[in-house]
């Protein structure tokens, strides 16, 4: 099948890669793409936010499958769009995308689904948010309703700062703080059969040991060798299953995919938030790791024929992937400086490492930052301890001037493994 990719980070390349090595897909595109995706795409110019467009698009490739991958156009209906001209679109509509788009409405959902999340407050005035802050004390746990692109969040001991990023947000969520370990469990669903994918652990924090700023992930690995092997069917009863039933009843199914969260607390599972797409950088690793080909299921998504899709099969190997951003991310990041070393990484490091491209473009004759997360330096192994070692090789061979990048992706877990 001929098949269209919409989006130019780390995640449609991880996408774009995968989708380059099943035989099912005869010719792939994406739009906009960036330099790396250049490699295994064909790149075609869109705003992927007209949905008009797009579907426009579409048609001029003669694209069977469409697969939308950030959530701003997922927000805006650009899926809408795509299906509204006869196309099959892996992606929910505007109206079941709000489960990302509206912390509040993910809320109500959840309330209406009997998923269990933390208990929490919508606050649009500064007496709303007094209140809620002091029902639930430090730390403050304070989310802007709408899209931020993962940099909506702020957890904080510090009370003037969580009111001080409440009063900056239109209409605010804020909710108690869950302890225990967090885990990102991605799921394939046509609105009514859930397939889950295997869970992945990220880190949001822009410096070693969980320090610095929240940015939108600089790291990720799967499998979690600390986690329960019962997990992923806990979730899938629990909220996934429950989730997709509630969006149907309410007249609008979720098709795509669904992104679940979680806080592993002593309390048991709890949901953190939804994301109505695949998660960066969590999408490298678990992509990695499938056997299974990718078209079909997300043709069988997007056809809701996902009931009769075989069981997915999984390799055996860990990945891990760590995140190069540019100079002075996640505030206001330098770029247009030229990356050297891509090659060496294929060179000495493949096939078991790889470099996907989040914010690259290509000047000239040279690869050039293009954004804060630049990088997603990808590596499988035995286990998590090989994983690592061969992703932070890559890592060694790759130039960019003031770059940065965490060193302790996955360190933990590799240990006590």
């Amino acid at each position: 099948m001929k098949v269209l990719v919409i989006g130019g980070g780390a995640r449609e390349h991880a996408l774009c890669r995968s989708l380059s090595l099943d035989p099912e897909v005869t010719a792939l595109y994406c739009a906009p793409g960036n330099a790396g995706i250049a490699e295994v795409a064909e790149l075609h110019p869109v705003d992927a936010l007209d949905g008009t467009a797009v579907a426009r698009l579409a048609t001029e490739l003669g694209a069977e499958l469409v697969v939308v991958g950030p959530e701003a156009p997922l927000v805006a209906g650009v899926a809408d769009a795509v299906r509204a001209a006869g196309v099959p679109c892996f992606g929910p509509s505007a109206e079941a995308a709000r489960l990302e788009g509206s912390k509040a409405f993910a809320k109500d959902v959840m309330a209406g689904a009997n998923v269990p999340t933390a208990r929490s407050y919508v606050c649009t005035t500064p007496a709303e948010i007094d209140e809620a802050l002091d029902a639930f004390g430090a730390p403050y746990v304070v989310k802007d309703d709408g899209l931020a692109a993962g940099k909506g969040v702020v957890v904080t001991d510090d009370v003037d700062v969580a009111r001080a990023h409440a009063l900056a947000c239109d209409r605010v969520v804020i909710e108690e703080f869950l302890d225990g370990p967090e885990v990102s469990l991605f799921a394939i669903t046509d609105g009514t059969t859930v397939l889950p994918l295997q869970p992945a652990q990220d880190f949001k924090r822009a410096l070693d040991g969980d320090e610095g700023p929240n940015t939108g992930g600089m790291g990720a690995y799967s499998p979690l060798p600390w986690a329960d092997p019962k997990l992923v069917g806990e979730v899938l009863q629990t909220v996934l299953q429950p989730t997709v039933d509630e969006l149907r009843r309410r007249g609008t199914p979720f098709s795509g995919l669904l992104y679940a969260g979680l806080a592993i607390t002593s309390r048991g599972v709890r949901v953190i938030e939804f994301n109505a797409r695949f998660g960066d950088p969590e999408t490298q690793v678990v992509l990695a790791r499938l056997k299974t080909p990718l078209a079909g299921l997300l043709l069988g998504s997007a056809n809701g024929t996902l009931d009769v899709a075989p069981a997915l099969n999984w390799h055996d190997d860990a990945a891990v992937t760590v995140v190069i951003a540019s100079h002075n991310y996640p505030d206001t990041p330098r770029t247009g400086d030229p990356i050297e070393g891509l090659a060496d990484v294929v060179a000495k490091d493949a096939p078991h490492a790889f470099v996907l491209h989040a914010g690259t473009r290509q000047d000239g004759d040279a690869v050039v930052s293009a954004g804060g997360r630049v990088l997603s330096v990808t590596a499988s192994g035995k286990d998590l301890t090989q994983a690592r070692e061969r992703a932070y090789a890559a890592v060694g061979r790759i130039r960019l001037d003031g770059s940065q990048h965490r060193t302790d992706i996955a360190r933990k877990a590799a240990e006590e493994a």
